[in-house]
């Protein structure tokens, strides 16, 4: 981001709204992990205030993992044979919990000419959320670890609670997952 200047500090909390709505998200994802393409539909449904879940399946309909996730828990109902790795699952269960997190309190303010950014901190975590001036919308979450750049999320949507496309990437490893929005949701 460039020419960003610090302004006074307004809002005490921000919000991730993309995945708040009951209704269910359905995307077409493609993950790159390590070399090895996998992809599929990614369905991810809210069920309770704290709790989603998140089912992948295989372009024809074979499910390849299936798991409830909240800020603080992570339970693994079905996990393809392949992919029931630690690191995998544990990658999964981390970036969930990141794409799915809710609530940022606000510890610095930013701006620039065309974004409003904020600053969060959580558990050591550093977070960088970017909203687009003109319409309000969540454009990018940068999650640093030692003022290093770990993950960016970025997101394109035409309203608050749904992003068409989900780009997470991980600066360190080489892991990507692309969601492209399936259904309409209006």
């Amino acid at each position: 981001m460039t020419d960003v200047k610090p302004i006074s500090n307004s809002k005490k909390e921000v919000e991730n709204l993309y995945f708040s709505s009951n209704e269910d998200y359905v995307y077409k994802c493609q993950m790159e992990v390590y070399g090895n393409d996998i992809s599929g539909i990614l369905i991810i449904k809210k069920i309770s205030e704290t709790t989603h879940r998140v089912v992948m399946t295989s372009d024809f309909g074979n499910k390849m993992i299936d798991f409830e996730i909240s800020e603080n828990d992570f339970k693994l109902n079905y996990v393809l044979a392949d992919l029931d790795k630690k690191m995998v699952i544990n990658f999964l269960k981390n970036d969930f919990q990141e794409l799915l997190r809710q609530k940022y309190p606000v510890a610095e303010s930013f701006e620039n000419e065309n974004f409003s950014i904020f600053r969060s901190e959580r558990d050591k975590k550093k977070y960088y959320l970017s909203f687009n001036k003109e319409n309000s919308l969540l454009t990018n979450i940068v999650y640093t670890k030692n003022n290093k750049e770990k993950i960016n999320f970025s997101f394109e949507a035409k309203k608050p609670t749904f992003a068409e496309m989900i780009n997470l990437e991980h600066k360190d490893f080489k892991i990507n997952i692309k969601l492209f929005q399936i259904t309409e949701t209006e």
